[in-house]
């Protein structure tokens, strides 16, 4: 099998989610010209060897519909021999993107992929596609999969996590955000700068940094109302051990919606055409699905296998970068896997920095690899979690 290699791990700003947002006012096609183009200008090989873009992409709706993937690059000038395929598997979708491209490439039948993903959430807003699965409290219940934040509620219910516990958790994720930020440590960043729509978009912005203990812990729970219409009484029914459902997650430790793209860039070869070498391998890839119910932890029950089938421990891998899907998620995650703080997330995740749902898994490959390179580190792990149980983990090896 072919050894696959990270050339390149790229993104563009996380920014809010709004009208006021810095990349409201580009579409998605826009926004990953940006990607495409630096891609070009760093010259790795000629573009007609790129065999196929993956990208993920959660709300394939309105401008983000129509197989993003092959439409972008035709958009940005790319070839036409490249192929394109859009794919959605909730929160892990860029993550699987590139899971996909390593298995492309490993299997011989590509040489060079571009991986990655794009989420307009401010253009294209969550659940604006209408899913019956989400819109149908009877297909919800026949299906046993709840809304994220539900399932977030559940987790902390099921395993005691309290109100100040996630208020904890998402303070922790704004210091280590704001720390990295202020000391430029994202340096996989491409800024996104358009004269013409009067954008000037060059790191993220939603990360708060008057953020304190006392500001969180005023905030209202955001899926109490939720649970008042059915779906407390539904998971009550299926975890009779229950009493009640704890609506402990807010606006404030919850993953903060962003506009934002990513891109991935996979080889066969160690050296590129111009000389440059990879900055990364990619070791191995396990995907998974965990209960349903808890609609987010298949990272935990991926990065417990992925582990047991390479044969490590959590002490020799340098650092981990797990999808910070909701607070209390994360305390489940760390608890049951054992990792250390200065391990993990060491400089925010999605609470902090925002959750752009189809580009996140591969963003979190740039501030891994990024990290990796600044502390002269080794190994890492991209884990993230999706909806209805998904989970992908990855190993990566600096190079």
């Amino acid at each position: 099998m072919n050894p696959v290699y990270i050339v390149d791990s790229i993104r563009t700003p996380r920014a809010r989610a709004n009208q006021k947002g810095g990349l409201n006012k580009l579409n998605p096609y826009e926004l990953l010209d940006f990607l495409y183009k630096d891609i070009e200008s760093k010259n790795f090989f000629n573009l007609k060897s790129i065999d196929e873009v993956i990208l993920g992409c959660v709300t394939q709706f309105g401008e983000q519909a129509g197989n993003i993937a092959k439409t972008s690059a035709l958009y940005s000038g790319y070839p036409d021999s490249i192929s394109g395929l859009t794919i959605n598997r909730f929160c892990s979708s860029s993550l699987d993107a590139i899971n996909l491209g390593y298995l492309k490439i490993q299997s011989k039948q590509a040489d060079n992929i571009i991986a990655g993903g794009v989420e307009m959430m401010s253009r294209v807003p969550m659940l604006s596609d209408e899913a019956a699965i989400w819109n149908d409290i009877n297909i919800a219940d026949q299906a046993k999969i709840f809304l994220m934040g539900s399932g977030a509620d559940l987790i902390a219910s099921l395993f005691k996590i309290s109100r100040d516990d996630v208020d904890m958790q998402a303070l922790k994720s704004q210091e280590n955000a704001l720390n990295a930020q202020k000391n430029n440590y994202f340096q996989s960043i491409i800024p996104v700068i358009n004269k013409s729509k009067s954008i000037n978009c060059i790191q993220d912005e939603c990360i708060r940094p008057d953020t304190t203990f006392e500001s969180l812990a005023s905030l209202d729970p955001s899926f109490k109302q939720l649970g008042e219409q059915g779906v407390d009484q539904a998971q009550l029914n299926l975890f009779p051990d229950l009493k009640e459902i704890s609506h402990v997650h807010t606006a404030g430790n919850s993953p903060a919606m962003a506009d934002a793209a990513s891109m991935t860039l996979l080889s066969n070869k160690k050296i590129q055409e111009n000389g440059q070498q990879v900055r990364a391998k990619i070791i191995s890839v396990v995907t998974v699905n965990d209960d349903p119910l808890l609609v987010l932890s298949g990272c935990i029950l991926a990065t417990t296998k992925l582990l047991s089938q390479n044969n490590l421990k959590v002490s020799d891998v340098d650092l981990f970068e797990i999808h910070e899907a909701f607070a209390s998620t994360m305390i489940h995650c760390q608890h049951k896997l054992k990792i250390d703080d200065e391990k993990l997330n060491v400089n925010g995740g999605c609470i902090a920095l925002g959750h752009p749902m189809g580009a996140t898994g591969s963003i979190m490959m740039s501030t891994l690899i990024d990290e990796l390179e600044r502390r002269d580190l080794s190994t890492g792990i991209v884990a993230t979690s999706g909806a209805a149980g998904a989970g992908t983990a990855m190993l990566v090896e600096r190079i």
